[in-house]
């Protein structure tokens, strides 16, 4: 058995037929956190946005000059963004994992052999 209500929660006052006024103080409290919080998060959203954009324009264009620079910044976007619950840790693992792979895939492969350390001898 399904009760429905007919009236708004006490704490909102309906304007309209989506939109909602709190009419209780911490409620109006919750609503001006709400807007700062998202502001926080859609900045922030948009600097790791334009960091791993940069970064693949880089590689297109192979300028190995930036690509470092450019990687460290989107390597420090993707924790910050895990850090603010922007994103998953896992999925933040698997674009550092793959720009890893693409910045890997431009700079020229060592020779199998070359510069092996030999171990120290024990005392």
């Amino acid at each position: 058995m399904q009760i429905s209500y007919s009236s708004p929660p006490i704490h909102l006052m309906t304007i309209g037929a989506k939109d909602t006024m709190p009419i209780i103080k911490s409620a109006k409290k919750r609503v001006r956190q709400a807007e700062k919080n998202r502001e926080h998060n859609v900045q922030a959203k948009r600097t790791l946005r334009e960091n791993t954009r940069a970064l693949e324009a880089a590689i297109e264009t192979k300028s190995k000059k930036d690509i470092d620079k450019l990687l460290r910044n989107v390597y420090s976007s993707y924790d910050m963004a895990v850090k603010k619950n922007l994103i998953h840790k896992n999925k933040a693992a698997r674009k550092k994992s793959h720009y890893s792979a693409l910045v890997k895939e431009l700079s020229p492969a060592k020779p199998k052999g070359a510069a092996k350390k030999k171990p120290a001898p024990k005392k």
